[in-house]
């Protein structure tokens, strides 16, 4: 995988679960902690997919090659 597009990726998952934990904790208080934990891990994961899919891909420009019609005189 390439290590610029990891740099956004990690950090959205992390986000991402970070937020999952404190809104069951807040607001989703009586849902069951196995079921919190597998909510967390899914959202997570999801998250990741999304933005390894979403962040474009930087290609390595070549340079263009001299035209070869073009010849000295």
């Amino acid at each position: 995988m390439d290590k610029r597009r990891l740099k956004f990726v990690i950090p959205v998952m992390v986000i991402v679960t970070v937020a999952a934990i404190f809104m069951l904790k807040n607001y989703f208080s009586d849902v069951p902690k196995n079921h919190q934990i597998l909510i967390v891990i899914c959202a997570s994961l999801f998250s990741g997919v999304l933005a390894h899919g979403l962040f474009a891909q930087e290609v390595e420009e070549e340079p263009d090659p001299k035209p070869a019609d073009l010849k000295k005189k």
